[in-house]
């Protein structure tokens, strides 16, 4: 063991700026003769591949014999282990990318990551993540094989949450309650008691537009959710000593596994918001239904004819407006034939000035096509 001093963050050696390493790392990978003489604080690992200093700190420098493993970042030849828990080496990658043209390393890990999951602070000589081993494993095994030109492959090493994915939902939610506007709308003025006058016919003018908006934000949410994340490979990667590649094994990325499931399954809800709000047009009627009361022959019964509307939601809301009329016992509304048949009790006649501006307070217009008072 090499007793040259060796304070702070960077090797004593290269100088190459090291990562903390706990001592459960070195009391693992050392040889059994050197644990004794451990100290209780981290000690740092040095991943630079020419230099023989692994770890460093509180005055004690180890090197590459000093260890029971070989330190695979920094072999230039032979087997170079990468990922010390599922088997995974420059040689196997190799191997692989001979066979089938690509290297599957990245996914396996994460698979077998779920179960019975990884012991890198005791397998691994840098004591944490191997995936940015692995990932310049790739790059460097391609580039000895000749296929410097592959394409790395896709793999979501890098969870970071997406921006435009949150900005896809929120756009697909906002755009399939506007392409609905010419429904809800209305029936939320009439609620305040506020006109709606021509507000539907105006907003219906749109929908085809918002419908597209809609699809097209909808489309780039799952294009956000559901992309192959290609590995990054820049800078340093060993050990997961980066912010570019995240550390599997620390309870944030875990979590970010957990993360990118709950991602995907606000997108489907919010894909199922927004057909119910496209759709809505096509069901309100069946929400706004009346009280049950049919127009009947022992009613007197005048038929309007109600023009600006533009669905079978419209027919809905023309028909509560009616029937928040004084003195109306049924109403029934057409949409296909634009007509409206309003009931009253027998020897009670059809307000229709009322009826009238119920329609107008609506949104819609009205004219008296015909009474009738059955006695």
């Amino acid at each position: 063991m090499d007793t040259t001093a060796s304070t702070g963050e960077r090797c004593p050696t290269c100088g190459n700026k090291g990562r903390s390493v706990k001592p459960l790392t070195l009391r693992a990978l050392l040889n059994k003769e050197l644990v004794d003489n451990l100290g209780n604080a981290d000690y740092r690992f040095c991943d630079a591949a020419d230099c023989e200093v692994v770890y460093h700190g509180h005055g004690q420098i180890f090197s590459k014999s000093q260890l029971s493993v070989p330190v695979g970042v920094k072999e230039t030849t032979g087997q170079r282990p990468l990922c010390y828990c599922f088997g995974h080496s420059v040689a196997s990658i190799k191997a692989e990318l001979r066979t089938k043209g690509r290297s599957d390393a990245l996914e396996d890990i994460r698979q077998k990551m779920k179960a019975p999951g990884c012991r890198c602070e005791t397998e691994n000589p840098s004591g944490a993540c191997c995936l940015g081993s692995v990932a310049k494993g790739i790059e460097t095994a391609q580039k000895e094989l000749g296929m410097s030109d592959a394409v790395m492959p896709t793999e979501n090493v890098n969870f970071s949450s997406s921006r435009g994915e949150t900005l896809a939902k929120v756009g697909t939610l906002l755009s399939a309650i506007m392409a609905s506007s010419c429904c809800w709308l209305p029936l939320v003025l009439l609620a305040l008691g506020v006109s709606g006058a021509g507000i539907a016919s105006t907003l219906e003018a749109y929908r085809p537009l918002f419908m597209v908006i809609t699809f097209s934000f909808l489309s780039a949410a799952f294009y956000f959710a559901y992309r192959p994340k290609k590995a990054t490979v820049g800078g340093k990667h060993d050990g997961c000593a980066t912010e570019e590649v995240e550390d599997c094994c620390s309870p944030a990325a875990k979590g970010r596994f957990g993360m990118m499931a709950m991602n995907k399954i606000m997108l489907w809800g919010v894909t199922a918001m927004a057909v119910a709000f496209l759709f809505f047009p096509s069901y309100v009627g069946s929400l706004l239904e009346g009280d049950g009361s049919a127009v009947t022959k022992g009613m007197n019964r005048s038929v309007f004819a109600i023009e600006g509307m533009t669905c079978e939601g419209c027919s809905a809301i023309a028909a509560k407006a009616i029937r928040g009329v004084s003195g109306v016992l049924a109403v029934e509304v057409s949409y296909e034939n634009g007509l409206a048949v309003v009931g009253t009790e027998v020897g009670r006649t059809v307000p229709k000035d009322a009826v009238l501006k119920a329609i107008e307070g609506a949104g819609y217009t009205g004219s008296i096509q015909l009474t009738k008072d059955d006695k």
